[in-house]
């Protein structure tokens, strides 16, 4: 059992991979930045708070007490520090809790010796402390522990929304512009399959593979263009060269030909190939419609009343009368004269010889299956597949082969003209179905 794989187009697929591209590069460059800006930050934090330690031990220590306690309070107005004498009570909480507050203290203490004690809290009190001493005499020195701290969390966060917001848009409109080209492309190609042929590509772009593309797809489509208008320059010939012969050997045949069967035989003969004609014809034909809402059941009902000998083939329809689909009258009224054709050839029941044959269908949300059913003998099941292809008979058909082997063939391509599909199986308890898939009238 093969497993179902999620397809992506091309955009998204050129989008996902370009986002993943930029998004680990971001990532890298994010890790590389933060490895880099914490030495520096470390070493700059650590110098400041020494700077500021060494100044106020130098400060306090040439100044009387008189003095001291006006350079505490001056200290205290200018720089947002705190100088005060360390009580033995006092209670503090080391500085140091994660990778970068412990190289920031081990600098410190690197740079103001090994006996000082930097703190994140004393006695409740938050902050940065520092605890040094000037003639014996303990201090602390409180300062903005925002000093010393890294980028905050929410600052990295803004920043790498801001980059992956950029890498997002980024990715866009490149992958937009990387699939341009190929967009025109399927477009152009897709009216092609449509018989518009006078689809044209930029040849003037600037990218060399491109340019070569769309001259070859050019290149394609007036040939292609050229062959359309010789098919059907050879169509307009075909009806008029062929069946003028077909006339003078059906009047030749009546004028001179004296047995009476031989005579119905050249005819029945005659017609036969005028009829090959015709299913050379309609599967040789211009691949153009016009969809618009059709009242099925009156087509059906008109194509069955051409089956007029109920001794060969009886026609029953349950369709619903107000059932319209989407579709062009003239190739769908087609389809089921064919249909109904290689049932009265080929869907004979074995006790009667006479095809009958059912006509239904469902809806199927925008879609409606009909469906067409005779009695016959059906076909082998490996067989199924092939009914479709052009001059293929199976081997209940190729006793009684007087057709051209199109009658399918026929109803297929009209179908895929009509923006719908065919499908053949056998019923089970015998006979041969048709489904053909149409779209619903929205009126």
């Amino acid at each position: 059992m093969t497993e179902k794989r999620a397809a992506l187009s091309l955009f998204w697929r050129t989008f996902f991979l370009l986002a993943l591209l930029l998004g680990g590069g971001i990532f890298a460059w994010v890790q590389t930045l933060r490895a880099l800006e914490s030495e520096p930050r470390v070493v700059l934090a650590a110098q400041q708070i020494a700077s500021l330690v060494n100044l106020s031990r130098e400060g306090l220590r040439y100044a009387d007490r008189i003095n001291r306690v006006a350079l505490v309070k001056a200290m205290k107005a200018s720089e947002a520090i705190r100088v005060s004498p360390r009580e033995p009570g006092d209670k503090w909480e080391p500085f140091e809790e994660d990778r970068f507050t412990r190289k920031v203290g081990g600098e410190i203490r690197s740079r103001l010796g090994p006996d000082t004690i930097v703190a994140r809290s004393v006695n409740g009190v938050a902050g940065l402390w520092v605890g040094f001493t000037i003639e014996n005499d303990p201090w602390w020195l409180q300062a903005e522990a925002a000093r010393i701290h890294p980028l905050t969390r929410d600052t990295w966060v803004v920043w790498v929304g801001i980059a992956i917001l950029a890498t997002v848009i980024g990715s866009v409109a490149i992958a937009r512009a990387i699939n341009r080209p190929l967009r025109d492309l399927s477009f152009a190609a897709s009216r092609i399959r449509g018989g518009e042929y006078d689809s044209r590509l930029d040849e003037n772009t600037l990218t060399s593979e491109i340019r070569e593309v769309n001259m070859g797809f050019n290149r394609m489509a007036r040939e292609l263009a050229k062959v359309e208008e010789d098919r059907a320059v050879m169509l307009a010939g075909i009806s008029h060269d062929l069946r003028t012969p077909l006339a003078r050997l059906r009047l030749e045949a009546e004028m001179s030909v004296s047995d009476e069967e031989a005579r119905r035989n050249m005819a029945s003969d005659i017609d036969q190939l005028d009829a090959i004609i015709d299913k050379f014809m309609d599967y040789a034909r211009p691949g153009e419609t016009h969809l618009r809402p059709v009242h099925l059941s009156q087509l059906i009902d008109k194509e069955a009343s051409a089956f007029r000998d109920p001794s060969e083939i009886q026609i029953t329809s349950k369709v619903a009368i107000d059932l319209a689909v989407m579709a062009d009258d003239i190739e769908l009224g087609r389809v089921f004269q064919n249909l109904f054709e290689n049932a009265r050839r080929y869907g004979r029941t074995v006790d009667t010889g006479i095809a009958i044959v059912t006509v239904s269908y469902v809806r199927s949300g925008p879609w409606v299956i009909v469906s067409v059913r005779d009695r016959g003998p059906g076909v082998a099941a490996e067989k199924l597949s092939q009914l479709t292809t052009p001059f293929f008979r199976g081997d209940a058909a190729r006793t009684a082969a007087t057709g051209a082997g199109l009658g399918l063939a026929i109803v297929e391509k009209a179908m895929q003209r009509m923006g719908g599909q065919v499908e053949v199986a056998n019923a089970p308890d015998g006979g041969l179905m048709l489904h053909i898939r149409l779209k619903r009238s929205p009126t």
